[in-house]
């Protein structure tokens, strides 16, 4: 693939794109090899370009180029460019004007995002995920663990959660999640936010259940919290002690080094009673060249 292949990809994904939030460029699931150092975003109107690796200036400067034209033609007005791979991950503006209260639109809800931290506090790529919670939350009572700014709190309550419990470690993502409940006009009479270590805060979220749908959305890795590797299995553990005697349960994971088995094989082990359902699809803008490095989204259900 060359600069002229990139080009006639990124132009065909522009086409049709609105307000929601759409990845124009993937090249993270090495499905583009010669792109892989290489993320690009429609977030409204703005082009946001991610680069995870230094690459040659002449490289970089005829992508912001061609982008740059499409600007012409498009809805968009302007290119921000977050260089990943240095230190605290800064954003640069190349184009066009910031408003910074900036909002993420998907699945018609609102996220509040800034190009000022190392995420902006949206991952994309749990779409799918979002609304397979907002299509079974009806009535449910509902456990959002590592909930981050909250999306899956936000699409539990769209689809009618009678309550949520969000618990994170980072009072600053709850407060954002707050923030997103309210840009969504949702009471969040029903709503917890809990800043809580999770490993260390069993009898808490106990006492809050139990919980007819769990969702377990944890980093693969942050250094002096969580590693998946060896606490994904002591959340699979307490599950029974959480878990309404039908809970459906929503595993994510997103470390290319651990496939689905990892997963399938803890439940077998630690939590027989419940039974897996299926993987979710991913989302076809992000391409993969294997899927057991991709996101991995498994359901599954007691009893």
């Amino acid at each position: 693939m060359n600069i002229e292949d990139l080009k006639q990809v990124i132009s065909k994904n522009l086409e049709n794109t609105n307000e929601e939030f759409k990845r124009v460029f993937h090249g993270r699931g090495n499905f583009y090899e010669e792109f892989k150092y290489l993320t690009i975003d429609s977030i409204d109107k703005i082009l946001f370009i991610v680069l995870f690796e230094e690459i040659e200036k002449n490289i970089e400067d005829e992508i912001i180029g061609f982008l740059k034209e499409f600007l012409e033609s498009s809805r968009h007005e302007s290119i921000v460019l977050q260089r990943r791979y240095l230190e605290k991950a800064p954003s640069e503006l190349i184009v066009g004007e910031i408003d910074y209260n900036l909002i993420a639109i998907e699945n018609s809800l609102k996220y509040k995002i800034s190009f000022t931290n190392k995420n902006i506090g949206f991952f994309p790529d749990m779409k799918i995920g979002h609304k397979f919670i907002e299509d079974e939350s009806k009535g449910k009572s509902v456990l959002n663990l590592f909930s981050y700014t909250c999306a899956f709190s936000i699409s539990a309550l769209k689809g009618g959660a009678k309550k949520v419990v969000n618990v994170d470690m980072s009072k600053g993502a709850l407060t954002q999640g707050r923030t997103n409940h309210h840009l969504n006009n949702f009471d969040t009479s029903n709503v917890q936010f809990m800043p809580y270590n999770i490993l260390k805060s069993w009898s808490r979220i106990r006492k809050a259940g139990p919980y007819d749908i769990i969702v377990i959305d944890p980093p693969s890795f942050q250094k002096g919290s969580f590693a998946a590797t060896k606490d994904y299995e002591k959340i699979v553990k307490k599950l029974s002690q959480l878990a309404s005697p039908r809970c459906m349960i929503l595993c994510a994971l997103n470390a290319p080094e651990l496939d689905t088995n990892f997963i399938k094989n803890m439940f077998n082990e630690h939590a027989s009673d419940f039974k897996f359902i299926k993987r979710l699809d991913n989302l076809d803008t992000f391409p993969s060249n294997n899927e057991e490095k991709s996101l991995k989204n498994l359901v599954f259900k007691r009893g």
